[in-house]
Order: structure tokens, then sequence, then C-alpha cells
């Protein structure tokens, strides 16, 4: 990596003196991504990518004068002398020592990159043979699988010199089943910061027969009613509600643009039950969205956003948390070296109650049952949310009846939030990819079994 930044740093520093922080980002990345489709393999594809970002921040106030470039630009901009200083005298430029380089590997077991590709795909096609043989009204199964190992290093004018390498793996199936003209989909991924290990901790025929009986559960049952009723969320459906709902709105950048109203100026205010603590965690081990430091440099550690129901804290970078002259808690996140540093999501969880899930079911009269939730869209100045129910069930006299298809979840974040009452002690995660400003970074988030008393469905009206 070191050699990287040795063959890009060429040219002119006419704007390091007077800057308030400098960084290099180094990346080097390669993966490997297969697609089978209609039995077929429709795509293979390696592919490698290095190389360089550079950023300047100045202080103006409350605003933040930024110079950015990826390595394309460096010959016009000043990555010689800030690496010169970093590396090459005993006092870089603010008056900071060096520090020894810190270098963090994740654990993996066995590297995918020495698993021959062959026995990849034949993976795949040993699972499309499985489906379509064990199951009837299969029409369609889509599988994929990604690899891909990243190596980040940053330097910076404070003296920090880090480095981290990450190697992930992720495997998903689609299935779509059609009976009487009727088609139906399951979904089932799994994913983690680890090596081709994953695959045998856990089981991607598991996996992808969950989502053929999905689909095909999905056929016979009845569409959801439409109108508002209690709603029991499993914690089996993972926490893509708490991500959707109320996590972007905590992302600082948000709040200080003003576009996160309901959360802006509340630090030390109520906004939730007393049952509620909601956790962002980067350093959970192997997890999607884990890192050992940000893409700032910053050391990574959980960040309690809301504590028993009160708002304690935001997640940040560097820009935003100089903008309040505060430290970063670790949240600069970007999807390449291409990109700028934003503050992101990790591990984001609604933290394990008191009540026990068992009791959280029996107690509901009438309403809707969500064990796995499907995607959602949040517009973060209103708090208003959509997400899809990609497998519930209707509940009567604490009883799950039979399964409904077709439902939606409609509401307004930080009301929702509010109006939970009752916190299971268990939690389950969910995996994903999560879209902000153009770029995408990888992401967990979890939740414990809860229950909101009233919520609108859509769905078919009686």
């Amino acid at each position: 990596m070191s050699a990287l930044a040795d063959a890009g740093v060429r040219g002119l520093s006419p704007i390091l003196s007077g800057a308030d922080y400098g960084e290099i980002y180094l990346e080097a990345s390669i993966g490997t991504s297969i697609r089978l489709e209609d039995s077929k393999i429709e795509d293979i594809a390696t592919g490698s990518e290095q190389g360089m970002g550079l950023r300047y921040l100045r202080r103006r106030g409350r605003a933040i004068e930024t110079l950015q470039g990826s390595s394309q630009a460096l010959g016009a901009v000043a990555a010689a002398d800030l690496r010169r200083g970093l590396l090459g005298s005993k006092e870089p430029s603010g008056g900071v020592a060096p520090q020894p380089l810190s270098l963090y590997r994740h654990p993996a077991r066995l590297d995918p990159a020495q698993v021959p590709l062959e026995r990849k795909v034949a993976l795949l096609k040993t699972i499309d043979r499985a489906l379509r043989q064990e199951f009837e009204h299969i029409r369609q199964v889509t599988l994929s699988y990604a690899e891909r190992r990243r190596d980040i290093e940053i330097l910076n004018n404070e003296g920090m010199h880090r480095r981290e390498e990450r190697i992930a793996l992720v495997f998903s199936v689609s299935v779509v089943a059609e009976k009487d003209g009727v088609l139906q989909t399951g979904h089932e991924v799994i994913g983690a910061i680890k090596g081709y290990e994953l695959l045998s901790d856990q089981d991607p025929f598991s996996a992808a027969r969950l989502a053929a009986r999905r689909a095909l559960r999905k056929l016979e049952a009845p569409k959801a009613q439409a109108g508002e009723m209690p709603v029991v969320i499993s914690s089996a459906a993972g926490g893509t509600f708490i991500h959707e709902a109320i996590g972007h709105s905590l992302e600082v950048d948000h709040v200080q643009e003003g576009s996160s109203p309901a959360y802006s100026g509340r630090l030390g205010q109520t906004v939730a039950p007393e049952n509620i603590t909601v956790i962002d965690d980067p350093t959970l081990p192997s997890y999607r969205g884990s890192f050992k430091f940000d893409d700032e440099g910053v050391e990574a550690a959980p960040t309690a956003v809301v504590k028993n129901g009160v708002l304690v804290d935001y997640l940040y970078d560097r820009v935003t948390s100089m903008r309040e002259g505060r430290r970063s808690n670790g949240h600069g996140r970007r999807e390449s070296f291409h990109c700028r540093p934003i503050p992101r999501m990790s591990n984001l969880y609604i933290a394990p109650g008191q009540d026990d899930p068992e009791d959280i079911l029996r107690n509901l009269k009438s309403g809707l049952l969500v064990t796995r939730m499907g995607g959602g869209q949040v517009n973060t100045a209103t708090g208003e949310f959509v997400f899809e129910v990609d497998e519930g069930y209707w509940v009567e006299d604490g009883t799950v009846r039979h399964m409904v298809r077709d439902a939606n979840l409609l509401g307004v974040g930080p009301e929702i939030l509010r109006s939970i009452d009752r916190v299971g002690w268990d939690i389950g995660w969910g995996i994903g990819t999560c879209g902000k400003d153009g770029q995408g970074v990888p992401v967990s988030d979890g939740q414990p079994t809860i229950r909101i008393p009233r919520i609108l469905i859509g769905g078919r009206h009686a």
C-alpha cells in the first residue's frame, strides 16, 4: 500500500500550510462476483482497483472549506508535501510526531481467493438443482456470490498512520414461485466480514430452501387487510425498521442541514419510551458493517444515540464534528477512494429489553406479526416511511392464524418510535448495503421483538 502512495505523490503543495486537517486515503481492492439465473451462469466478474484520495479541511466559522481529489487529480494538489510532512520528517505539519503504522487484519480462516472459481460455480449450480428438484411451482431461481478484499491505509497531519484489511463475503438467493397465474418471491441473504468459512458457518442450502418455502407459502396466502392495527415485529425480521425509521435521521449531517427536524436540537430530550436504547456499534466481530477504524482513521467504538428513551448523541464524521467543535465519534465512511466520507451507520440496533418475546405475541389480540422485512424508504425531513413486509402472519388471540401477503407498513418514524410499548429480550440481525448521496456501504441492523400498538397497514380493503 505504501508503494501506491509513492507512485502517486508527484506535484506541488501550495495549500497544506494553513489547513486545519489534511489526509491521504489509500485503497486497494479486489473482488469476484458470480450470478446464476435460469440455471445458467449469467455473469462472472473479477476486478481490482487501487487509488488515492487527498483531502484538506479549513475551518471558516461554522463553514468547513474542503479540497478533495482522487488519484487522477493528485498532480494538481498537495500529496507530495503532505506525505513528506507525515513520514519524511520528525515533526509533520501540525507539530505532531508521526506514529508507527497501526495494522489490523479482520480474521478470515480461509481466504476466498484461494478457493477455485470452479468450486464456487459448482456450489451455485448444486443449490439451483436442489431447489428445482425439492419444490414444485419454482419458476425462477437467482443466486449471487460475491467476495471482496479491501485494504485501506490512512495518513494525516496529526501524525496518524493506520491500515486495515477486510475480507467480506455475501451469498444471496431470490426465488420466484408461480401457481395459477400468481407470482410470489422469497429472498434470503447471508454475509459477513469473513473468509470462505462463512459458507460453512451459515449454510447457503438452508438459506435457499427458506427463500423457496417463503415464496411458495405466499402463493396460498390471502392479501393482508388494510387499516390501522397493532403490529409485532419479530427479532427474526432484523433491524430494517430501526435503520430506516430513525437511523438516517441521526446521521448528523441531516441534523445540521435542517433535514431532520424531529431530532434537531433535541439532545438530552426524551424521544422514545424508557425501554428503548439505540446503539451503533462498528466493533461487533465479523458483522457486515464492522470496522476497526472509520474511513477517516478514527478508532471505532460503540455509540449510543438513544439511551433509555433519551437522545444522547448523533453519528459524526470529521467535517460535521469540526462544525460543532467536538471530536468525531468514528462514523465517517466512504464507498471508495473516489468518494468523500460522510456520516453513516455501521451496525445499528435496538438493545434487548425485559419482555418475553412469547408473551408479546400471546398478548396480541388481533394484528400482524412481521417475521421478515422487505425493502423500505424514508423521508428524513418528515420521518415518513414505507416498508414492505416480506413475511407476515395474521394473529388472533395470541395465535398465528395464517400467512398474509402484499403488506406494507406506513408511518412517521419518530411517532412510531415513541409508541413502542413492549421490547423483547431477544435480538435478530439483517444485513444490507445502505445507499446515501450516491454511495453504498455495507451495514447490519438489529432489533429485539417489539410491539407497536397502532400502525397503518397497506393491503387490501375489506
